[in-house]
């Protein structure tokens, strides 16, 4: 949906549900965080919300505020988490077995965090061959199910007072599936939940349940879960934000910031060979073939988009890239990245990168997981719907709508992202043409 200037934007008042479907690493890292900061045990760092600024006017002016003094954004204090997952452990007990955050400061946050308990999960063993559901619904068809979740997430916001609600997948990646019939259109799709089509996975019923509920979806993996026609149609009408997919943390958070650096400078390169060592759950369903299909296609994309080889035949049209994603249990949430880069200069002389990125998963993608709920809140109270491009900054594979390609240059991104804050408040967009420093 085309922005209009000015709009009328809600205030964030009253209380903001986040409800995440997976409770595991990445979802108790983040909420454990939020606890941490409104105890003054942490700052948000990484963040773009909490400690991010922006520009309005010419340089000269020195007019810089935070992002949260520009726009009206919920408040920390003011969000209620919750979430559905396969096992049944509350959120204290789940961020212990995940092993991210440290034990003391855990410790200091068991109270709020062992009130958090999931509710059961939607679960399909045949799209997550890796993992076994102990704590799954069970219905009559997958509408049923939809139906339950939709429940869920009334409930919720009854029972926990919040004037607000949005939802962002933080569970395992899904067997790689592209689109079949069913997704064409919202008819088709509805009509598929009720006869409980194979080719809709839970993803997509947790996406279903939350648009026609008009609750924005934020899609943290590379399953299609909402990029499909169906739910596009269902989201434009019940007017809800919706973006994805899959969070952008590790290594391909490194391309999206080296390859806009190579093509800026004209620099060849000839191989890119990444390859990865992880031992979270994530790691664990990945190393089915299936799942690990879903994210190289993800991760795979960035690269061709940002460096146009058909446009630059003789710098990239022979470039070999290569991914690889190894689980390997002692090294935990803690993974590593790894980047063979290839590249050759002026007269085709050949030179070599090497990246070694000693990440952590689930403390990169917690931030993304909060700025993604409150932008995509914020969307919703400004009268934005469907595809949020201008949230591709926090994607591997950014949404957009047929036939347009995804901007994978991540300062691109960042830009977009702050120009729409700038256009929506209805302030000037900055190009950083500058010509005006100089007449």
């Amino acid at each position: 949906m085309p922005l209009q200037p000015k709009p009328t934007i809600k205030p964030a008042t009253g209380k903001l549900g986040i409800l995440m479907p997976g409770m595991g690493a990445v979802a108790t890292t983040f909420i454990a965080g939020v606890y941490a900061v409104r105890q003054g045990l942490g700052k948000p760092i990484g963040s773009l919300c909490e400690m991010g600024t922006i520009r309005l006017g010419a340089r000269t002016d020195n007019n810089v505020p935070t992002i949260r003094e520009y726009v009206p954004l919920a408040e920390l204090d003011d969000i209620v988490f919750g979430g559905w997952d396969l096992f049944n452990e509350n959120c204290y007990e789940a961020a212990i077995e995940a092993g991210v955050l440290e034990k003391e400061l855990l410790n200091n946050l068991k109270e709020p965090l062992s009130a958090i308990k999931p509710m059961k999960a939607v679960f399909d063993q045949s799209y997550v061959k890796r993992l076994r559901g102990e704590h799954v619904k069970t219905g009559t068809s997958k509408m049923d199910l939809a139906e339950q979740l939709m429940e869920d997430m009334k409930t919720f916001q009854k029972e926990n007072g919040c004037d607000r609600l949005v939802v962002v997948w933080c569970a395992s990646t899904e067997v790689y599936r592209e689109l079949t019939d069913v997704h064409s259109t919202l008819a088709k799709f509805e009509e598929g939940l009720r006869t409980s089509d194979d080719e809709i996975p839970p993803s997509q019923i947790y996406a279903y349940a939350a648009c026609k509920l008009g609750i924005p979806f934020n899609n943290g993996a590379p399953n299609l879960s909402v990029d499909v026609p169906a739910i596009l149609e269902l989201a434009r009408e019940t007017k809800t934000p919706i973006s994805g997919k899959d969070f952008k943390t590790g290594q391909t958070l490194m391309k999206t910031i080296l390859a806009p650096g190579f093509k800026s400078r004209l620099l060849g390169i000839s191989g890119w060979f990444s390859t990865n060592i992880l031992g979270n759950r994530d790691g664990e369903v990945l190393d089915d073939p299936g799942s690990f299909k879903s994210k190289e296609v993800s991760k795979l994309s960035v690269l061709d988009t940002i460096l146009q080889p058909e446009k630059y035949p003789d710098l990239y049209k022979d470039l070999y890239h290569k991914v690889r994603i190894n689980y390997y249990p002692p090294r935990g949430d803690n993974k590593e990245g790894w980047d063979n880069i290839d590249i050759f200069g002026w007269l085709g002389y050949e030179m070599q990168i090497k990246v070694d990125f000693l990440c952590r998963d689930s403390i990169l993608a917690a931030p993304l997981v909060l700025d993604l709920a409150l932008f995509s809140d914020f969307a919703k109270r400004a009268g934005m719907y469907g595809i949020q491009e201008w949230l591709s900054f926090y994607y591997k594979s950014p949404m957009t709508p047929g036939g347009l390609y995804p901007e994978h240059d991540l300062f691109i991104q960042l830009a977009k992202l702050k120009n729409t804050l700038r256009y929506t408040i209805g302030d000037e967009l900055i190009t950083h043409l500058g010509a005006e420093y100089y007449e």
